[in-house]
């Protein structure tokens, strides 16, 4: 029986869209350019951040992050970055009795912004906040720390293979992929996928079903 639910938050509770627009808007390059070397560095399996890397040869991330939050064009959120299916998804889980818990490789900064959304999750937590990012397996000891449930009555829910179902699994959780977002659409039905993830869904609706098996 599952009684912890676990989401990743980028294409998971977020949609990509103003992340990557604010970065081509502010790497003055076309917003379909980055978009579609998104989409390339996905495809090789690599990390995002890759794309910024070639759109701009050298970029120092962090750096450019300071830049951009001291020129009043930090990061962003707000209702209209979380997918539809969200907010229905987490109350009715917790009408069910599940303890939901959203945690993601952001900073702490977007940790807050969500946090702010006032989601009806029992707690919001980034990498940044833990000091720890995935895949590393001390964020999924982090996560197997707060769920408050046996590693197996713990479901972590993601689109990433490389960053969210593999290293749930080797850590003990149960997993579910979610066909959402580059990654999650490009690699649904790759074999390795298939064989690691306890169930594969289209919509987070769809983990009431989950709970209520």
């Amino acid at each position: 029986m599952i009684k912890t639910v676990v989401l990743d938050v980028g294409e998971t509770i977020t949609r990509d869209d103003r992340y990557w627009a604010s970065w081509a808007d502010w790497l003055n390059i076309p917003r379909h350019t980055l978009s579609a070397l998104v989409g390339a560095v996905v495809a090789q399996g690599r990390d995002n951040a890759d794309a910024l890397r070639l759109a701009r040869p050298g970029i120092d991330i962090p750096a450019e992050y300071h830049a951009r939050a001291a020129a009043g064009r930090g990061e962003y959120l707000d209702n209209g970055d979380l997918y539809d299916d969200v907010r229905p998804a987490l109350s009715a889980m917790r009408q069910l009795g599940a303890r939901v818990i959203v945690a993601g490789n952001q900073t702490s900064r977007a940790g807050e912004l969500l946090r702010g959304l006032d989601l009806p999750a029992d707690l919001i937590v980034t990498s940044g906040d833990w000091g720890v990012a995935k895949p590393q397996p001390e964020f999924f000891q982090r996560v197997r720390e707060v769920a408050q449930a046996d590693q197996d009555e713990t479901v972590y829910v993601g689109d990433h293979p490389g960053n969210d179902l593999f290293p749930a699994k080797a850590a003990g959780l149960r997993t579910a992929h979610l066909r959402r977002g580059p990654w999650g659409h490009l690699w649904a039905d790759a074999p390795e996928v298939v064989a690691a993830a306890d169930w594969r869904i289209n919509s987070l609706t769809q983990l009431m079903d989950i709970l209520t098996a």
